[in-house]
């Protein structure tokens, strides 16, 4: 496969975006968010951030495989998050 400048261009930004945003989710993790979280809802934020960005690989790179496995990726960790929030919920008699 035959990479064009912008394709590399786009694909360099969603790499350094999501690098990012895990940073900046990690230093807010560090404070109050990560210590009132369940394990559902860390590895469904990961999940669906992870899933976005291959998504977004995949539509960078003109990789239809790679852009639905990431949407599914994303899709999966969005229930996850819902489960945690939902389980996180009960557990406080919301």
């Amino acid at each position: 496969m035959k990479l064009t400048h912008m394709k590399l261009i786009g694909l360099s930004a969603v790499i350094a975006f999501t690098v990012c945003s895990f940073g900046a989710y990690a230093e807010e993790s560090k404070e109050e968010t990560y210590k009132n979280m369940n394990k559902d809802q860390i590895k469904g934020r990961v999940d669906e951030t992870q899933g976005k960005a291959k998504e977004e690989t995949g539509k960078i790179l003109d990789d239809k495989g790679m852009e639905v496995e990431g949407n599914v990726q994303k899709n999966v960790g969005k229930a996850q998050k819902g489960f945690g929030d939902t389980k996180k919920d009960i557990q406080q008699g919301k």
